[in-house]
């Protein structure tokens, strides 16, 4: 059905932020598939408990990218075909992966110690294992670090075994970018408000396109100047005629014949 102008406004910001959130998606399940099935990291997945953390993050990983993306395609499909049951799923799956993330930002919140030093030790061993073997998979994981952070390694921009991952700093940034361990443990207990902060946006963010249904106007029935409706099961109403009084001698100009007549007989 044809869409008004705010409607078709809502389908463009619909299809726009699920070719965001699809992008995403495909990006995080992407970078989660290598890690998981390179040559040189697919041996983590065995019982390791020093790689424990590793495993966790890119099943995580995988996970959530699969998901994102099952969303943007149900979102994307349900928009430009303006289908209410795949907007409908879209929307479902929309309010549960809102619901992880405030889950996800909440117990981060209560518990950030643990938390910040759980990725800390992740980020030890993608550093260490990259070190080791310069996979193409963990050299994108260390950037997406790094650059999130604004850190570098494990003695900051003077870490010579990944300075080709680290964020380009000017030359006196150089000796400040802080170590990237420092970053997370400081990150969640010093900053856990604005990390709770940060996770309930973001779960704000991802509701706030279901309020933007581009779902068609009400059918409107258009009436022409003869159409009369009258209410259903409703009696006639009858009108009594007024009399109407006519002078006699109105009368008697309108209508000569009756009274010459009348007189004859």
């Amino acid at each position: 059905m044809a869409l008004d102008g705010c409607g078709q406004l809502c389908k463009c910001i619909l299809i726009i932020f699920n070719i965001i959130f699809a992008l995403v998606g495909f990006a995080m399940l992407g970078l989660g598939l290598w890690l998981r099935f390179s040559s040189e990291t697919r041996g983590f997945f065995n019982i390791d408990l020093n790689t424990q953390q590793f495993v966790i993050g890119v099943s995580v990983l995988i996970v959530l990218g699969a998901v994102i993306l099952l969303v943007a395609v149900f979102g994307d499909y349900g928009t430009c075909n303006e289908n209410r049951t795949a907007l409908g799923v879209f929307s479902c799956l929309l309010a549960i992966l809102a619901g992880v993330e405030a889950g996800a930002g909440v117990y981060a919140y209560i518990r950030s110690d643990e938390v910040g030093e759980q990725l800390a030790k992740l980020y030890m061993t993608v550093y260490a294992q990259y070190v080791n073997k310069g996979d193409p998979g963990l050299a994108a994981t260390l950037s997406m670090f790094h650059n999130v952070l604004h850190c570098c390694g494990l003695i900051g921009a003077l870490d010579l075994l990944v300075k080709k991952t680290c964020p380009e700093t000017g030359f006196f940034e150089t000796f400040t970018l802080p170590a990237c361990s420092t970053v997370i443990i400081n990150l969640f207990e010093s900053k856990a408000p604005l990390m709770l902060g940060l996770f309930l946006g973001t779960a704000a963010a991802l509701l706030s396109p279901q309020q933007r249904d581009p779902s068609p106007p009400p059918p409107y029935i258009l009436l022409s100047s003869t159409t009369v409706l009258s209410p259903p099961n409703q009696d006639p109403v009858v009108f009594t005629p007024l009399p109407v009084i006519i002078p006699v001698a109105d009368a008697l100009t309108s209508y000569p014949s009756i009274f010459s007549y009348t007189n004859n007989l």
